[in-house]
């Protein structure tokens, strides 16, 4: 690693500004059908609630999966500007869809190429200093983040006064912006190693095998990525009906108050850089499994109590989250990117899946069942981190 690397010069602000701005931007594009499932069901008919939001979700892992590694091998820069020239493509398609088959289908490669984000990432991590990586990661993931929970804001709001195509319009022209902030801010940065394709793709599995801490992280993160998207795949369906009867716009509000949620990354790396990842990601797991308890409890006939709940889960999952990360990150310096790959790949395999069986549980047995089942992917995430205590580093 270079000494630019090592003692965080090339990590400017503009720089930091740049990557922060690209993680939230590019992470939206996949939370961006959500608010409008509604609509889309109109539409399309009742699959569009399940297809959109899981192709998009799948989309992304596959893309962590397939295309992050290359980060370790290609320049980085370089590799972000086209994902989002071509994200802005697919979003294009994906306005333009004349039947759900379509739109299915660009909403996977949509999910694809957001996983610039994922480039983002690691490239914050591989030029900050040592010493505050957490830090660093954690004000990047704040962008990545609030882009995830703004995405619904803005989307249900250009939804209800424009229609839903013209938020992918609308996406499109910001992901063409983000490839300009890409080249005007990013560091141009030479691969750590120069691996062919298949080599990058066989290390996957032997960090896989060779990381415990690695396993622990990502399936704990899993869980609880799982228990987010629960949530948030159905919550619509839940507030645009009675007693609430809110518009798109009016769900898609919620995501505000998980900004709030997001706001504790910084202060979770910087607590997992001097004390050690284990507290917070207990704490993180304690605090989604209460809010699905209050959702459980009052969320059926009490904006205030989905609100409280959509606070408990963000500062849950994101204080978890960039404890995972600070010490995913710290194993191997040169293989940052497969890092975030094996991590990310995990995390959204379970988005996925959580997205998959919310909307199942909301058909079957309504809002109860998706606290069910949220809870239950909180709690396997609480015993997943507390049994992989001793993988843990002091």
């Amino acid at each position: 690693m270079s000494g630019a690397t090592n003692d965080g010069r090339a990590l400017s602000t503009t720089t930091r500004i740049g990557l922060t701005l690209i993680a939230g931007g590019a992470v939206a594009n996949i939370y961006y059908n959500q608010p409008l499932l509604a609509v889309l069901v109109t539409e399309f008919g009742e699959r569009a609630a399940l297809l959109v939001p899981t192709a998009s979700l799948v989309g992304y892992g596959l893309g962590i999966l397939f295309l992050v590694p290359l980060g370790d091998a290609l320049p980085r820069r370089d590799l972000i500007v086209w994902q989002l020239l071509g994200l802005a493509a697919a979003l294009v398609a994906a306005a333009l869809s004349p039947n759900l088959a379509v739109l299915a289908a660009a909403s996977l490669v949509i999910g694809v190429l957001a996983c610039a984000a994922q480039q983002a990432v690691p490239f914050a991590a591989e030029l900050a200093p040592d010493a505050s990586r957490g830090r660093i990661v954690g004000g990047v993931m704040t962008g990545l983040l609030s882009g995830i929970l703004l995405a619904r804001t803005a989307s249900g709001f250009v939804g209800a006064q424009f229609g839903w195509r013209a938020v992918f319009f609308a996406a499109a022209g910001l992901a063409v912006v983000m490839a300009g902030v890409a080249l005007r801010t990013l560091p141009r940065s030479a691969p750590t190693r120069r691996l062919r394709y298949r080599a990058l793709m066989t290390s996957l599995l032997h960090l896989v095998r060779s990381q415990p801490i690695l396993r622990n992280a990502s399936l704990s993160q899993a869980l609880l990525f799982a228990s987010f998207n629960a949530f948030w795949a159905t919550l619509a369906l839940l507030v645009e009906a009675p007693p609430f009867d809110l518009t798109a716009a009016g769900a898609g509000l919620f995501g505000v108050i998980g900004v709030a949620g997001a706001l504790i990354a910084p202060y979770s790396g910087r607590y997992s850089d001097r004390r050690g990842a284990r507290p917070v990601v207990i704490a993180g797991s304690l605090f989604v499994a209460a809010a699905f308890v209050v959702l459980a409890l009052a969320g059926q006939v009490s904006l205030v109590a989905i609100g409280a709940g959509v606070l408990l889960l963000d500062i849950g999952i994101n204080g978890a989250l960039i404890a995972n990360q600070t010490r995913a990150y710290a194993l191997a310096p040169g293989a940052r990117g497969r890092i975030n790959t094996v991590l990310f790949t995990a995390i959204f395999i379970g988005g996925a899946a959580g997205a998959f069986l919310g909307s199942r549980a909301f058909l079957l047995a309504g809002w109860l069942g998706v606290c069910a089942v949220g809870g239950a992917f909180a709690l396997a995430a609480l015993a997943v981190s507390w049994r992989g205590g001793r993988s843990w580093p002091t």
